[in-house]
């Protein structure tokens, strides 16, 4: 009788624990990212570990990618030294990693301007709507598929500088 407890607990524990985890959070051994690189001309995203490329990603940006983020709703995506600030398994587009926009700079060119700059920039993946790849459709964010926002989530931590070229 007091293995049956014993066993029922056991199996009781491991039913939880598995309802707690995010079934897409991947792990990852290799290589530290040292920090990410983003090339907003050629749709490229590269993860790298000092200036060796671990991974290279098709990226789509915000809906209007040419220029600079100054202004919440403008629909660009934000140029420059920018650092991951954040993590959210539960994100509505499938796993994000925020960006630490906007900084200082950010903030002072929108008050020179009289206006909001935004915020919420995100690393994430992309709704059904937009699985194609092919169309620049965020708010300013960078999107890729599912699949690979579940990678770079494993690979990049907190603190990771991003850069984010024109």
């Amino acid at each position: 009788m007091k293995q049956l407890k014993w066993a029922l607990g056991l199996v009781a524990l491991l039913v939880l624990s598995s309802c707690s985890s995010n079934p897409f959070l991947k792990q990852y051994s290799g290589p530290k990212v040292t920090q990410i690189l983003v090339e907003k001309d050629s749709r490229q995203m590269y993860l790298l570990h000092n200036k060796r490329v671990l991974k290279a990603y098709d990226i789509s940006l915000g809906f209007a990618p040419t220029g600079d983020k100054l202004k919440e709703g403008d629909g660009r995506t934000p140029e420059g030294l920018y650092f991951i600030d954040r993590r959210n398994p539960q994100s509505r587009f499938h796993l994000s990693l925020g960006i630490n926009y906007p900084n200082a700079r950010d903030r002072a060119e929108a008050r020179a301007e009289g206006v909001d700059p935004g915020g919420d920039i995100f690393i994430h993946g992309r709704p059904k709507r937009f699985r194609n790849g092919v169309e620049d459709w965020t708010a300013g964010c960078i999107a890729v598929t599912d699949e690979e926002i579940e990678e770079i989530y494993a690979m990049v931590e907190v603190g990771t500088p991003i850069f984010i070229k024109p």
